[in-house]
């Protein structure tokens, strides 16, 4: 039985030789840890580690991942999402601290 909807797969290779994957599905029926009706996964990926993600994994709710942190995330909409994550990923190129 499917429970989602596949909305968006975007997965690419930055000009550094890292990996930027996104995907984003629509909930067929809301569930309680995510009431927005979206499931999530955001990454980036530098050396075959994760050093930016951000996620709603089942029973965790909203959240992102900076290296080895794990903090939480308010989520607005889906545009949003991809722009907070995008501008993570050009704040660690760029080296400022997350």
């Amino acid at each position: 039985m499917r429970t989602a909807h596949l909305i968006r797969h975007v997965k690419a290779v930055d000009e550094l030789g890292n990996i930027i994957e996104v995907k984003m599905w629509r909930l067929l029926k809301p569930a309680t840890d995510k009431p927005h009706g979206y499931k999530y996964s955001l990454v980036y990926i530098v050396h075959g580690e994760r050093v930016i993600g951000y996620d709603n994994a089942e029973g965790k709710g909203d959240h992102r991942h900076y290296e080895n942190r794990e903090l939480p995330y308010s989520f607005i909409n889906l545009r949003q999402l991809a722009q907070d994550f995008y501008h993570d990923v050009e704040r660690f190129r760029r080296g400022d601290e997350l």
